[in-house]
This record gives C-alpha cells, sequence and structure tokens, in this order.
C-alpha cells in the first residue's frame, strides 16, 4: 500500500490544501494529512481545533485520514507506515525552503520519498497566513476556506 503523508500546520486548512489532498488521494492508497502542533508558530487555532477542521473538510475523501503530531515528522512519516511525504509548492519562493526540508528528510529517513505538488491556479495565491491576517481584518474569506472554517474564523476573530 502506497501511503503519503501530508504534513503542516494548517492553521486553517484551505482551498489551496483541500486541492492537494484531493489530487493525493487519486495517486495514492492512502493519504495521512498530519497536523502539526507547531506551537512555536503560536497557531491561531489549538492542534485539536485544527485537526477537527481538516477531518470535516475532508471528510468526503475515504481513503484520507486526519491526525495530529508534535514528534519529529522524519518519526512520524514511520509511526504512519508512510513512504512518501507530500508538500506543496505555491510559487518560486516556495521551493527553496521546502528543498532544504526535503534534503534534510531524505537524510533522517532515507527510504521516504519526497513528492512535490502545485495547487490549481486558482488557489496558487492563498495561504492560511493571508487568510488568517483577512479574516482578523474583518475580511471576507468564504473564497479560500470551506464554509466550517470560515465560521470558525469568524468566531475566532469576532469584535
Amino acid at each position: 500500500m502506497n501511503t503519503v503523508l501530508y504534513p503542516g500546520t494548517f492553521d486553517p486548512i484551505t482551498k489551496g490544501h483541500t486541492d492537494l489532498v484531493e489530487r493525493a488521494s487519486r495517486l495514492f492508497d492512502r493519504v495521512v494529512v498530519a497536523v502539526a502542533a507547531s506551537t512555536k508558530k503560536n497557531p491561531a487555532f489549538t492542534l485539536e481545533q485544527r485537526v477537527d477542521m481538516a477531518k470535516v473538510v475532508l471528510a468526503h475523501l475515504p481513503n484520507v485520514e486526519v491526525v495530529g503530531f508534535s514528534s519529529l515528522l522524519a518519526h512520524f512519516v514511520k509511526d504512519v507506515n508512510a513512504n512518501v511525504l507530500l508538500r506543496g509548492l505555491r510559487a518560486v519562493s516556495d521551493f527553496e525552503y521546502e528543498f532544504q526540508l526535503a534534503n534534510m528528510n531524505r537524510v533522517l529517513a532515507p527510504d521516504v520519498e519526497s513528492l512535490f505538488l502545485t495547487p490549481s491556479e486558482h488557489y496558487s495565491y492563498i495561504s492560511s497566513t493571508l487568510v488568517r491576517e483577512i479574516a482578523a481584518l474583518g475580511g471576507d474569506v468564504t473564497k479560500f476556506v470551506h464554509p466550517d472554517v470560515n465560521t470558525a474564523l469568524l468566531k475566532r476573530y469576532k469584535s
């Protein structure tokens, strides 16, 4: 069974993330969306909230599971028996950092491959950081996130 692990903070999960998971679900038998605790990033939502949102957003995909994690990615990928790490590239600016991570992961977990996918062009500009910033300033993010995520953002940033 080919299993891909898609790690990220998903603070919050966006339509760009969902697009990548949908693509991966057609390529792999099993997709594990791994929501990182990432406490150093000071996320707007708790790990539990981010996991719950991702589960709701991705519920339509039967071969996708969502889990939270707080360990070293190179260890966690082995814990879930994944053989591929999925990372998204929105723009050239993402490449250098992702390339560095892929090389580090290749040293730490040599039996795991890294795969880069790009989102559909109409999602290529969306980032969780921008979505949070727009929502915090009272802007409309309905085009960028699932309705349940929009509701969570409205609740999080209500004045």
